[in-house]
């Protein structure tokens, strides 16, 4: 279980409100760790775990959840033409702007979070420290590229299930479900049974797809919403912190959608997580617990954060670095 909040509610954002939870204290000295989901039209729950960082870290955590979702207000009655990245922009700054932590925040975001934080991160605003991008494809051009190699090599008729039903546009179907199923287990979230606050998220998602079906499209690898043309390669040379890059060995973000975070943000640390897919913090806990916390207190030593961006920073038995 994760620890208990030490606070939560929500903030105004214009006539909207954005939901947040703070494990820690934001008073401690120590830039918090804001913890962006993934999407977009996820929610936080299935990063919970992520607030146990507070107590091995002693960097206090705030996780959110983005509009439309979740805690947040629920717009289902919003057009395509609302739901954009400016928007959760915005949300993201207005956020640590309530919050009183915009002048020292260190940013997490996992997949299409990661996208944001760095597009965030190429504003160069005044108070970010630092910058994890966790399993997170630079484009969806690419990733839809990726998505293709992935789903051949799934068990013989899956793929071939998949592509009737959304010719069909019948991708609400119980057979269509379960071949999904094959890919999620596959690439997205290896632990059998799904751990509890993963499904809680899969279920958000499913009880109010608005936001992720207008944006992203009815699953990971049919991207046909919005998002499907955009990517934040050209905005990585403006990256200027200590950056920490996350992926597993069976991720659905392969090694050729997280390669060009390695090669465009100078400095970039490249750590895979050789057991895992699309969710190391829950099927390698332990050792996601230790990059994580080398990465933050170097954050707090000149010299270890200089060791981190070069990616000189060991690598432990169950990942490496990627270079």
């Amino acid at each position: 279980m994760p620890p208990a909040p030490s606070a939560r509610g929500t903030v105004p954002f214009g006539a909207y409100k954005t939901w947040y939870r703070v494990t820690g204290d934001l008073g401690s000295g120590l830039p918090p760790l804001v913890v962006a989901h993934g999407g977009p039209g996820s929610t936080h729950d299935y990063l919970l775990a992520m607030a146990s960082l507070a107590e091995a870290s002693g960097h206090p955590v705030v996780h959110y959840d983005q509009l439309g979702n979740g805690g947040s207000t629920r717009l289902p009655d919003k057009g395509a033409d609302f739901w954009t990245v400016r928007l959760f922009l915005d949300e993201l700054d207005n956020l640590l702007r309530r919050l009183g932590i915009d002048d020292g925040y260190v940013l997490y975001g996992h997949s299409w979070g990661g996208m944001l934080a760095a597009e965030h991160a190429a504003g160069r605003p005044a108070g970010l420290r630092g910058l994890v991008i966790a399993n997170s494809p630079a484009s969806y051009p690419l990733w839809l590229r990726e998505m293709k190699v992935l789903r051949a090599q799934l068990p013989p008729g899956v793929d071939e299930t998949l592509r009737r039903h959304e010719e069909a546009g019948t991708t609400d179907t119980d057979e269509y479900f379960a071949a999904m199923r094959v890919f999620y287990d596959k690439h997205v979230c290896r632990v059998d049974p799904w751990p509890r606050d993963f499904f809680a998220s899969f279920m958000e998602i499913h009880h109010d797809p608005t936001v992720y079906h207008t944006m992203n499209g009815p699953t990971e690898f049919h991207v046909i919403g919005t998002l499907k043309d955009w990517g934040v390669e050209d905005r990585l040379a403006d990256i200027d912190v200590p950056t920490l890059i996350i992926s597993g060995r069976h991720d659905e973000a392969t090694p050729a959608t997280v390669q060009p975070f390695q090669d465009g943000i100078a400095g970039a640390r490249w750590v895979v997580f050789e057991d895992s897919s699309h969710t190391p913090h829950l099927e390698e806990p332990e050792r996601f617990t230790e990059v994580m916390t080398e990465f933050l207190a170097g954050l707090a030593d000149p010299a270890g954060a200089v060791a981190g961006r070069n990616g000189l920073a060991a690598s432990g038995s169950a990942g490496s670095v990627a270079r």
